[in-house]
């Protein structure tokens, strides 16, 4: 009569700590993905790739926004390369976008045929997520008058851009990163999932002057509602000049305001500290070493040999001590400083173009696309993704994948095994 009973809790309380593994590795992953290297502030020309429907070619300036759209064919291969052309010479394009999904391979074979004018790096976009994001509200309220083919692909451009910007409009569980998403417990998954969006945005901070409402409302303090308003104000008053004027947005209190202004960055503010993670509470400590060192805040900025001239000891308060004076000098030694890495163009094989082409015993370049509890999968720039097993990642003993690779991580791996029937790759970093 105990049995089922005992069968039961022991189920559930196995479940439980399987969900909460699942979970992590679903977490380290989405942060990965968000804190991926950006390319900055750039004209950029994005293709969705497509055979029977042909590409959507998108051309967006420095802040996101779109300027042209356009259909080639591949097939047409004369004409697509003199629109490509005429694009780029038209909007003064930086980089090239195109998204990794069907047609992805022979789209940037076709792009690097053309001869640029000046120096274009080509880059090839992860666009999981993409069409989620064009069929949804957000994409519609931005791009009520263009289809889901367009928004997609400028969703791929933007993500070359800025991927933490772009990728928090998507629910993170459809960008398909981790492992057994679906199984596990989904108010635990979403709770985690959120907190993680939030911790990369307030570490990498945000500029409220040209941040969309999604980006927004993961800020510390500011809800969807607060975001919205931050919006309406700054459509309605233009730009912010200070963090003083973020005060004057409806409904956003004493409270927000504390919790929030760390992490919203004003870019060329009259107070070069509006740039910084340096809270505003902090303002008149800064001035009072400027005052010391007989320098406007400004000549402070970014001035290493000044900065350890200071002793620390001279600013401590009641609220703040070493560790606090320490941040803020690390914070003004290097303003705005983004952590993320520099984006960084990769080249595929161009000999392999379908599973067809694999022979084992091939070494070739990858990037790695996922990561679970037993290996992680690389792609090689064709449709199917090959499992590195956690045995072959190393020549060494592996206790944890995160140890080892990282999302996004270009890799060199050799070919084990392949499974052309069942659409298998089985892969080695052990060698």
């Amino acid at each position: 009569m105990l049995a089922p009973a005992l069968a039961n809790e022991v189920l559930a309380k196995s479940k439980e700590k399987a969900d909460s593994n699942a979970i992590e590795v679903f977490a380290k992953n989405l942060q990965q993905l968000l804190l991926q290297a950006p390319l900055g502030e750039k004209n950029i020309l994005a293709l969705d790739p497509g055979f029977r429907t042909g590409c959507k070619m998108v051309c967006l300036d420095a802040q996101g926004n779109l300027k042209h759209n356009d259909t080639i064919y591949l097939h047409k291969e004369k004409e697509a390369i003199g629109k490509i052309t005429t694009a780029i010479n038209a909007y003064k394009i930086d980089a090239i976008a195109i998204g990794n999904g069907t047609a992805s391979r022979e789209t940037e074979a076709l792009v690097k045929k053309i001869h640029f004018q000046k120096n274009t790096e080509v880059f090839v976009v992860n666009e999981a997520g993409a069409s989620i994001y064009s069929a949804s509200k957000i994409a519609r309220d931005e791009f009520p008058n263009y289809d889901v083919t367009v928004r997609g692909a400028v969703s791929i451009g933007r993500r070359l851009v800025d991927p933490l910007a772009e990728l928090v409009k998507i629910d993170a569980k459809s960008i398909g990163v981790g492992q057994y998403q679906h199984d596990v417990d989904q108010t635990k998954l979403k709770e985690k999932l959120d907190r993680v969006v939030e911790n990369c945005v307030n570490k990498v901070g945000i500029n409220i002057n040209t941040a969309s409402s999604s980006l927004l409302s993961y800020v510390s303090g500011i809800g969807p509602k607060l975001a919205d308003n931050i919006v309406a104000y700054r459509k309605e008053n233009g730009a912010f000049t200070s963090r003083t004027q973020i005060k004057n947005v409806p409904r956003l209190g004493a409270k927000a305001y504390e919790q929030s202004v760390a992490f919203l960055r004003i870019k060329e503010a009259k107070n070069p500290l509006d740039d910084s993670a340096v809270h505003p509470e902090s303002y008149p400590i800064v001035k009072k070493m400027a005052k010391h060192l007989t320098v406007d805040v400004s000549h402070l900025i970014g001035n290493k040999v000044l900065l350890n001239t200071l002793q620390l000891e001279t600013y401590y308060t009641d609220t703040i001590g070493e560790l606090s004076l320490k941040d803020i000098l690390s914070e003004i030694e290097k303003p705005g400083l983004d952590p993320r890495k520099k984006v960084n163009v990769f080249e595929f094989n161009a000999s392999i173009k379908t599973i067809g082409d694999l022979k084992v015993g091939q070494i070739l370049p990858g990037i790695v696309n996922n990561v679970t509890n037993f290996g992680c999968f690389v792609n090689l720039g064709i449709k199917e993704s090959g499992l590195v097993h956690i045995s072959k990642l190393s020549k060494g003993y592996v206790g944890n994948v995160s140890d080892v690779v990282h999302l996004n991580q270009h890799v060199k791996v050799r070919v084990e095994e392949v499974d052309t029937a069942r659409k298998r790759i089985q892969l080695s970093m052990n060698f």
